[in-house]
């Protein structure tokens, strides 16, 4: 049986581990070739291996607040593969401290990582697929960018960010092919949130109405959906998978 996205090539930044992997994995799956960008080498050779090694899967070293790296990256799958399809914009890190207590390199270092690094993956992204009369761009919020958290002033602000991004960018392109929509995950099982002081922990699964964390497969399965002609009739969309949390 054809896979969903047979002969599609796909660019996932923060691709080398936690929901970014995933969600290679699960293209990958579904017929997908991959570029993943992350600053980790070691994880990112490790990934294209597991995915299948260089048939299907490519890692380039990449820091998404450099426009210069993002396009690098792209064109690598351009290059590659032949064409750009889906790109991901996934990349993102914590910097977790009461406003108080946070300093204004933590804020700058999380609005660059996730709200630069998402508009410059937008905006290369869309510059390719526009002159192909497709694509679909899915950005990684969060519902921490709906709610606000405590300790999260940085994190909150740069995916609340994200989804004016994602509307704004997607009234721009929608006339010519390409949709642009986000995903804004609540918690979810990976590395990082497992790294989580238990009584944090346990106070986010009191939120949730389902009784679990979420695992990063439910993300992809998600991108999936947005990735395919599943949502041909979807953009500017935020999609929450949060287990009915904060709804």
């Amino acid at each position: 049986m054809t896979g969903r996205l047979e002969g599609k090539n796909v660019v996932v930044t923060g691709g080398a581990q936690g929901i970014g992997l995933a969600i290679a994995r699960r293209f990958v799956d579904e017929g997908a070739r991959v570029v993943l960008g992350d600053l980790n080498t070691e994880a990112l050779a490790a990934a294209v291996t597991a995915l299948g090694g260089d048939e299907v899967a490519a890692g380039v070293t990449c820091d998404v607040t450099s426009a210069d790296d993002v396009e690098r990256l792209i064109q690598t799958c351009t290059t590659t593969f032949g064409s750009l399809d889906v790109m991901v914009n996934n990349a993102g890190i914590t910097r977790d401290a009461t406003m108080r207590k946070m300093t204004e390199e933590q804020f700058d270092q999380v609005i660059a990582v996730h709200l630069k690094g998402a508009w410059n993956g937008t905006r290369a992204a869309a510059a390719v697929m526009r002159e192909h009369g497709s694509g679909a761009i899915i950005n990684l919020s969060s519902i921490s960018g709906k709610v606000g958290l405590v300790g999260q002033t940085n994190y909150s602000a740069a995916k609340a960010g994200i989804v004016g991004l994602t509307k704004a960018a997607a009234k721009e392109v929608a006339h010519l092919g390409v949709r642009i929509n986000a995903i804004a995950p609540g918690l979810i099982r990976t590395a990082m949130t497992e790294a989580m002081p238990a009584r944090i922990w346990e106070s986010k699964m009191a939120e949730i109405p389902m009784g679990r964390a979420g695992e990063p497969s439910e993300i992809a399965s998600v991108a999936l959906f947005l990735a395919t002609e599943d949502s041909s009739y979807m953009t500017g969309c935020v999609l929450e998978v949060t287990g009915g949390r904060h709804i």
